[in-house]
């Protein structure tokens, strides 16, 4: 395995200059170190980064290469002079913009020296975050014209035109979308439903395999139908109104019908849901879903589901074990429809293992002929929680394939199917340094999820895992609030997971 070192001598900026070495060499092992006496580590490329004086150095060494880039601090400002900026100034914001500044600069000359290192650039330039869509929204709510903002995306953070293009068409969908959501006074539901038929190979999810679990669900719900009531009169007291629901997990349609029912109930008895935006279930796995199910769920005033195939090569879906089959798939897309469904979204994944551009291709002709009304394509991303990786070793044979002529063929396909761009994310460790794209018909946009992408309001997560993002003064702050990941904990300790959101919202909104 090829091997990368990297001796920080000052610690400013030390995870953005990793998160983009590690986009350049996704499959090295790269080790850090903070004393020079660890230099000498052997290793197949070494970095050095340090600050003399007004300007910083990254060294860096390899059997092909060998010598010094370097940049100047922005204004004059060494990383002690930012430090005294901060003890001695009230002004946060300027200190954040300066420090801003310095991080730009730094990853832009990073960025140059490992495009000749590697003799390639990256679509998304020397974006790490996964928020692009979202710094495109804030310069263009700045006032920069489109053209301003494409120009400052290619400029300073050195994105490709392809990707500038789209971010900034997202983003200003996005802001139509999102007109008439009052971000001050309103909030949006996360409800958990950990429970999965079983766990596929590339998931790190908080998710259980439903079969081992099904003695706890019952148990779950008591919990959740709690915290569900608690968190009701809270954000009541609070003046706060509701926006957008979304139940995910997990899948949510593992429950029987009548514990859909108890949820359901519980959410409408306690939340006041006749005028929301969004009320999205996602259905998810095929082989979860029945007609009685679905027939539960259209009594309550859920707009959106989800039918989520990630592709429909049967060979693919036995390897990830999604334990399911292409046909049944089809059968649920069908029922749902027939159950009087007419916002329903499917989930693909692109860069699966075994998967060319072939695959993909079969893959989105299958999905054409159901004629979902979104989809959302997804570039595998292997987490550490992931039995892919996990286990590794098991699956060094198989290969992983992405390239922009396969994000392309699924963008034309869904503008052939009269859908475009609304929300867009990126994760570690993508597959080719891609992107997550949500395409949408005309009102068929799922609004949840450009809330969540874009943190413009609240987001109270309940259930096993849920993390609730707490967005104050006007978007500029997010505090977050945890509970537990751990069905069994999260059971025992129901009423320390409302404390803790009680105490959350009570100081942060």
């Amino acid at each position: 395995m090829y091997k990368i070192r990297i001796l920080f001598e000052n610690r400013d900026f030390e995870h953005d200059i990793y998160e983009l070495i590690r986009a350049f060499y996704p499959e090295a092992e790269i080790s850090v170190s903070y004393e020079k006496e660890e230099e000498e580590t052997q290793a197949d490329l070494a970095f050095r980064v340090e600050v003399q004086g007004q300007s910083f150095l990254i060294h860096y060494c390899s059997e092909e290469h060998t010598g010094v880039t370097s940049g100047e601090m922005i204004k004059g400002q060494s990383s002690d002079a930012l430090l005294s900026c901060k003890e001695e100034t009230a002004d946060k914001e300027k200190v954040h913009e300066l420090r801003k500044e310095q991080k730009d600069i730094i990853k832009q000359v990073l960025y140059r020296l490992l495009v000749k290192l590697t003799e390639r650039t990256l679509p998304w330039g020397n974006l790490t975050g996964i928020r692009p869509a979202k710094l495109a929204m804030a310069m263009i709510e700045s006032g920069m014209k489109n053209s301003e903002a494409a120009q400052e995306m290619r400029e300073r953070y050195l994105v490709s035109p392809e990707k500038t293009a789209l971010a900034i068409a997202i983003a200003n969908r996005e802001r139509e979308l999102l007109k008439d959501i009052d971000y001050e006074n309103g909030y949006s539901l996360y409800v958990g439903i950990p429970f999965c038929p079983s766990i596929c190979l590339y998931c790190s999810f908080s998710s259980y395999p439903l079969k081992q679990w099904k003695n706890k669900v019952d148990l779950y719900l008591d919990a959740l139908c709690k915290e569900i009531e608690a968190v009701s009169r809270i954000m009541k007291e609070k003046g706060r109104k509701l926006d957008t629901v979304y139940i995910g997990g997990g899948t949510p349609t593992t429950l029987e019908p009548e514990q859909l029912k108890r949820l359901l109930d519980a959410l409408t008895e306690h939340f006041d849901c006749t005028d929301l935006a969004e009320f999205t279930i996602e259905a998810g796995r095929p082989d979860s879903i029945t007609k009685e199910k679905l027939q539960m769920i259209r009594k309550y005033p859920v707009t959106r589901i989800s039918v989520n195939p990630q592709t429909m090569n049967q060979e693919t879906l036995d390897i990830i074990g999604r334990r399911h089959t292409v046909e049944e798939t089809k059968n649920a897309f069908a029922l749902a429809r027939e159950c009087g469904f007419d916002n329903i979204n499917m989930d693909l994944i692109v860069g699966l293992p075994g998967e060319d551009k072939e695959k993909v291709a079969h893959t989105l002709e299958e999905v054409r002929a159901l004629a979902p009304d979104s989809l959302t394509v997804h570039s595998l991303a292997v987490k550490r929680a992931a039995r892919l990786n996990m286990f590794k070793d098991q699956y060094q044979e198989m290969t992983f394939e992405n390239n922009q002529e396969i994000m392309d063929l699924t963008m034309k396909t869904a503008y052939e199917m009269g859908m475009s761009p609304y929300y867009l994310y990126r994760q570690k460790n993508m597959k080719g340094n891609f992107e997550n794209v949500g395409y949408a018909e005309v009102d068929k946009a799922g609004i949840y999820n450009i809330l969540i992408m874009e943190e413009k309001q609240p987001i109270i997560a309940l259930g096993a895992g849920g993390s609730s993002k707490l967005v104050f003064d006007h978007g500029k702050r997010i505090e977050r609030v945890e509970n537990v990941k751990d069905v069994s904990n999260y059971i025992a300790r129901i009423d320390e997971m409302i404390e803790r959101k009680r105490a959350g919202i009570q100081k942060w909104l």
